[in-house]
């Protein structure tokens, strides 16, 4: 049975934030210069958010380009951030508050609001939607199309397949979407980006990427507790007992809820580490017990998060495409935050691939892109935090931070020397 095939001018795996930011941003440039072209997003998920997993505290950075009436059009962003408390767990039953004059500036969130990411895509798909892209949620791409050496596509995959591999009554194979530029925003560890990095050798000469996992539980909570906009942050104990690195987040949305999590790097060395136990260890700690007790659990899932920085980020551009969001990696960790530079490495992908269709290119490497890229606040924002990382990993928590706020709050810039963490 041969394969359908379709063709596109812009193909974009991924209906994520970084991936539908770039569809909005490339019809709105072939708008205004009365152009057509034919858009494409493909999302493995059932419908756009799907596979969001995100409570997540945002900055409105990015959003405010794309779109400067967010919020006149009803974007989802409902409750503003009121207060940040940060503590340094000591132990199951202790715990010291960090002074706000001592926590690095890139952790004040005066500004941002507190969201559902997976709200907020389904969003910005109805406002591609309304530009012309077309979107096919439960479309999950399987391979790419790779011929003379450039990304031609992908294929999608093949549907009513058995257990054992052999073709059912109603077996139908993948379609071919092909396109003139593929963009990859899978997310982290997308399988594709995995294979285009090795096969375009796009991490030469880069830092290993770091990993980390983020267990998350949304809640319905005693509304007498409930502080709309208080974001909470934790370090130190439970993980500082294995000698591991991370943190907790405890944030207050909106209709009485809180997003409850712990982040657990993945370089941890202890093979008796279990980050799901110690989420659950965490929830008994006073300081977030209190926010908790009396309330229900409402939803739990877990997600892996790419976040190696600027010094593990791969060349993003090869021939016939881009790897951009956190497929490629441009979470800023220091911000404990990854939407609103994915949508903006969505959005400068945008722009640099219509470039090259409007000039006539079809498959040929978008060299332009990196400098595009230098020129941002996404690389200056990236490049000022490259040594947070590193420092969390090699000193620990306490001096890890301690190096962050002798950056950001006294030089109020990056030190003239680089770290490096070579483990993954």
């Amino acid at each position: 049975m041969e394969r359908e095939s379709m063709e596109f001018d812009v193909l974009i795996v991924g209906g994520g934030p970084a991936g539908l930011s770039a569809a909005c941003r490339v019809m709105q440039l072939a708008q205004e210069a009365g152009e057509e072209l034919t858009v494409c997003v493909v999302e493995k998920g059932s419908e756009i958010g799907a596979h969001i997993l995100a409570g997540t505290v945002f900055e409105p950075t990015a959003l405010n380009e794309l779109f400067p009436d967010w919020k006149e059009k009803g974007a989802p962003l409902n409750t503003p951030v009121t207060r940040d408390d940060i503590f340094l767990l000591k132990n199951q039953d202790s715990a010291t508050k960090i002074p706000n004059a001592f926590v690095p500036k890139n952790m004040h969130n005066h500004g941002n609001y507190i969201i559902s990411l997976g709200n907020l895509c389904r969003w910005l798909a109805e406002q591609a939607e309304g530009l012309g892209v077309e979107v096919y949620p439960g479309f999950a791409a399987a391979e790419t199309i790779v011929e003379d050496g450039q990304v031609k596509g992908i294929i999608t995959g093949d549907m009513g397949v058995a257990r054992d591999g052999s073709e059912k009554d109603g077996y139908m194979p993948g379609m071919e979407l092909r396109a003139k530029y593929t963009l990859f925003t899978e997310g982290c560890r997308g399988h594709l980006g995995k294979r285009l990095v090795n096969e375009f050798k796009l991490d030469e000469g880069k830092d290993p990427q770091h990993y980390g996992i983020g267990i998350k539980e949304l809640w319905d909570i005693d509304p007498a507790k409930h502080e709309p906009g208080l974001v909470v942050h934790t370090t130190g104990w439970p993980l500082k007992e294995t000698g591991s690195t991370g943190g907790s987040f405890l944030y207050h949305l909106e209709n009485g809820q809180v997003y409850v999590g712990l982040i657990t790097d993945l370089s941890y060395s202890n093979p008796h580490l279990s980050p799901f136990e110690e989420f659950q260890r965490l929830k008994l700690h006073p300081e977030i017990k209190k926010h908790l007790e009396g309330g229900k659990r409402v939803s739990y899932g877990a997600r892996a998060i790419t976040k190696g920085g600027y010094n593990a980020l791969p060349k993003m551009s090869f021939p016939g495409g881009l790897l951009l969001g956190c497929d490629a990696g441009t979470l800023n960790g220091s911000k404990i935050k990854g939407s609103h530079t994915a949508m903006k490495s969505g959005m400068l992908g945008a722009e640099a691939v219509f470039e090259a269709l409007k000039d006539g290119k079809s498959g040929e490497e978008i060299s332009s892109f990196q400098k595009k890229f230098e020129d941002s606040w996404l690389f200056k924002e990236l490049y000022a935090e490259r040594n947070f990382g590193p420092a969390m990993h090699k000193f620990g928590n306490i001096v890890g931070g301690a190096i962050a706020y002798f950056e950001q709050n006294i030089l109020r810039g990056s030190l003239p020397i680089t770290f490096h963490d070579t483990t993954p």
